[in-house]
């Protein structure tokens, strides 16, 4: 399971990579207050694409019904980080999400 999968893990622990520097990034904002809610989404996002990685690598019974859940985080996460557009590292994180949460959709 692991080699046939190998391309969407890569874009999930890219993914998890992404959100957990996005939310480090959005805690040295200046209102940090603003951006609770982009900091928690990325902290959710990154955890459940890092399990799914986790749960692909190993061809878990779950793992499809667990992608199908972890593309819908990746789409709360990156609609959330569009709305900060004047920050790159939430539209960086932003391209990501959308990137993993399409090939999260296209597991078969």
């Amino acid at each position: 399971m692991h080699k046939e999968n190998r391309e969407l893990i890569q874009t999930l622990m890219e993914c998890a990579q992404s959100c957990d520097h996005c939310a480090v990034a959005c805690l040295d904002e200046q209102d940090v207050k603003m951006m609770a809610r982009c900091i928690k989404l990325d902290m959710d996002c990154a955890a459940i694409c890092s399990e799914a990685a986790r749960l692909l690598s190993r061809g878990a019974e779950i793992a499809g019904k667990y992608l199908q859940m972890c593309a819908d985080m990746c789409k709360m996460c990156g609609d959330e980080c569009e709305a900060h557009k004047h920050m790159e590292h939430c539209i960086e994180c932003a391209e990501s999400c959308r990137k993993c949460e399409k090939a999260c959709r296209n597991y078969k």
